[in-house]
C-alpha cells in the first residue's frame, strides 16, 4: 500500500530535520538545494519508484535513480536511510573521517543506494542514459530517473547527453531538473541565463512537462505520474520541477546564500523549531 499524503509530509519534515542537523554537526555541506528537493526525494523513493528489497549495483528488475548534482547529498542520504537502505543512526557520520557518507556520494565505500559517484557536475545524465539503454537491451520494463540542478545545465556534457538520448529514443528515462533559479554564486539568470529551458529541451527532441509547485507533495505525485505515462513513446522525458531553495526553513528560502553554508547553533534551533519532529531524530 502506498503511503498517504500526510505520511509523505511527515517524512519530508523529518528529512528536513536530518539535513540541517547533518550539515550543522560538521559545519559543512549544502542545505539549500537539499531542503528544496526534500519533497521530491520522499515522493520518488516512498511512492513513485518500483524498488526491490535489498540493494545490488546491477539493479535488475527495478527502477533506478541517479543523483547528478551530488552536492545535495544530505537529502539523498536522509531519504535512503529512512527508506531502509542503511541505518538512520549512520547519518550522524556525515562528512566525518572514514564515513561512508562523503560530502559528495561515492561508490567505493559500498553505501547501499549509491549507484554513481557524483560531485563533478554534468555527468549524471550520461550515466543514467547508459543504464536506461542497458535496461532496454535486457528487455526490462523498468524506468531510470535522474535529478539535475538548473545551474548544472551550464555544463556542456549535459547538452551532448540530451542530444544523444533523443537521437537514440531513450524513452524509458525521466530526467528531472531542480529549477530553483539559484546556484552557488548567485541566481542562474545573473551567472549564466538558461533562457527558455522548456523550449531548449523540446528543440533537442524531448517530451517536457513542468511541475509548478515543486514543493507540494500532491503536485509532485500528479506531475511525476504524468511523466511516467509519457515514457515508452519514443522520446526521453524531462520534468522541470520548480522548487524553492531552502524550502521549509524561512531564513534559507529564496536565496543562494545557503547553497553551501551550515547553520550555527541558534540557526539550527530555529530551523528545527519550524520543523517539529515527526518520526524521531537519529
Amino acid at each position: 500500500m502506498k503511503p498517504s499524503t500526510q505520511q509523505l509530509q511527515d517524512l519530508t519534515i523529518q528529512v528536513r530535520r536530518d539535513i540541517v542537523r547533518m550539515v550543522h554537526a560538521v559545519n559543512s555541506g549544502h542545505p539549500g538545494g537539499s531542503l528544496g528537493c526534500a519533497e521530491f526525494f520522499v515522493v520518488l523513493y516512498q511512492y513513485l519508484m518500483n524498488r526491490k528489497e535489498g540493494f545490488d549495483m546491477n539493479g535488475f528488475d527495478e527502477d533506478l535513480f541517479f543523483l547528478s548534482n551530488g552536492h545535495i547529498s544530505p537529502v539523498f542520504y536522509s531519504t535512503l536511510a529512512r527508506s531502509g537502505y542503511f541505518p538512520v543512526s549512520e547519518l550522524a557520520t556525515f562528512r566525518k573521517i572514514n564515513s561512508r557518507l562523503q560530502g559528495h556520494p561515492t561508490t567505493h565505500e559500498g553505501l547501499p543506494g549509491i549507484r554513481m559517484a557524483s560531485g563533478s557536475l554534468g555527468q549524471g545524465m550520461s550515466v543514467a542514459i547508459g543504464a536506461a539503454l542497458a535496461k532496454k537491451l535486457n528487455g526490462e520494463k523498468n524506468l531510470v530517473y535522474s535529478l539535475h540542478g538548473d545551474g548544472e545545465l551550464q555544463e556542456g556534457q549535459i547538452w551532448e547527453a540530451m542530444m544523444y538520448a533523443s537521437a537514440k529514443k531513450v524513452d524509458n528515462y525521466i530526467a528531472t531538473v531542480d529549477y530553483n533559479g539559484q546556484q552557488i554564486d548567485g541566481s542562474t539568470e545573473d551567472v549564466l541565463s538558461l533562457g527558455d529551458l522548456r523550449a531548449k529541451f523540446e528543440a533537442f527532441g524531448w517530451d517536457v512537462l513542468e511541475i509548478k509547485e515543486g514543493n507540494n507533495i500532491e503536485a509532485i505525485i500528479k506531475g511525476m505520474e504524468d511523466a511516467k505515462s509519457r515514457t515508452g513513446k519514443g522520446k526521453p522525458v524531462c520534468v522541470l520541477l520548480h522548487t524553492v531553495m531552502g524550502n521549509g526553513v524561512d531564513f534559507m528560502m529564496h536565496t543562494h546564500a545557503w547553497h553551501g553554508k551550515a547553520p550555527n547553533d541558534e540557526q539550527l534551533a530555529t530551523a528545527l523549531a519550524q520543523n517539529p519532529e515527526t518520526l524521531g531524530d537519529y
